[in-house]
């Protein structure tokens, strides 16, 4: 029997998307497109493999026992073709996906853009959502390179690369009429109001855990869903917020703003990527891993 292996990748979007609209944007093809290809697997397969629902198409049973088993067949035919492969990144044209999380694009990927400018101005990439869980990245079934920030039990078919440590600082503004030196008390920090970032996912209870942790309390007044809300918020009130070292280093130049230790040791956080097996000895992938652990390490080294 002969098999079309296009229709591995096509069976694997649509099981993370449950979406022929959302699977076709994807895949880069076109809705007809996607269904006929569906219309194909459903036949060779002898299962509807989808069925519709009010909230989109929910895998059956069937669906569910052979997602694991086609990951695993299109990582082996890609570690057996693309393994054999030469890359020159100078001469590159490709798109890459990566999905940072909402730190890693504002403090690695300027540098990693830079750094791609200067060795492989051929090589694009295309930023996707962290999102609130792993599968919405398109990295379990290998569509998106890799995703970037910190991972709470990774499934098994993902590759996971420590790039750096960072720690915590506050920030508060300037003429702060509590906060009148360079150091916080943790009384003050206790009477103060917070900003607060909420991470995606499962991270969101990290800072929680080291504050409860330490015996530290904190009022948050407001949440906020990504770093740049932070600056403008603190800057016109009396409210302080406890972000990543790395993050109040880019902020200790904004003249309304002032950096402080935390008062108490909070410890540091991991920053890390991870890759689905099959791009495990993919050329191209292999050489953006590489560049993006020289500029973690390069990053992390200068904050030093």
């Amino acid at each position: 029997m002969r098999y079309d292996l296009n229709l591995l990748p096509v069976f694997l979007t649509l099981m993370e998307e449950r979406s022929v609209t959302r699977a076709a944007e994807r895949l880069g093809i076109t809705q007809p497109a996607l269904s006929n290809a569906l219309t194909r697997l459903r036949t060779l397969l002898q299962d509807p493999l989808f069925i519709r629902e009010r909230y989109g198409m929910q895998p059956t049973q069937k669906a569910e026992e052979l997602a694991p088993v086609m990951a695993a067949a299109l990582a082996s035919l890609d570690d057996l073709i693309l393994g054999q492969q030469a890359f020159d990144p100078a001469k590159a044209q490709l798109q890459l996906t990566l999905a940072p999380n909402s730190y890693v694009e504002y403090v690695l990927m300027p540098a990693l853009v830079a750094r791609l400018r200067a060795q492989a101005p051929g090589i694009t990439l295309r930023l996707a959502p962290f999102g609130t869980d792993l599968a919405e990245t398109g990295v379990i079934s290998g569509s998106t390179a890799l995703v970037m920030g910190r991972f709470v039990d990774p499934p098994d078919n993902l590759i996971v690369q420590h790039l750096m440590d960072d720690g915590l600082a506050c920030v508060v503004r300037a003429d702060h009429p509590l906060v009148t030196g360079r150091k916080i008390s943790k009384k003050q920090y206790e009477q103060l109001k917070h900003v607060n970032v909420l991470p995606p996912g499962r991270l969101r209870a990290g800072l929680f855990q080291a504050l409860q942790r330490e015996g530290l309390k904190r009022e948050v007044a407001v949440s906020v869903t990504h770093f740049l809300s932070v600056p403008e918020m603190v800057a016109v009130t009396d409210c302080c917020a406890t972000l990543p070292g790395l993050i109040c280093r880019r902020l200790a130049s904004d003249t309304r703003l002032k950096v402080l230790p935390t008062p108490v040791d909070l410890g540091t956080f991991p920053v890390e990527m991870a890759w689905h097996l099959r791009w495990r000895n993919d050329p191209a992938h292999r050489w953006l891993r590489g560049v993006i652990a020289e500029v973690a390490a390069e990053v992390s080294q200068a904050a030093a």
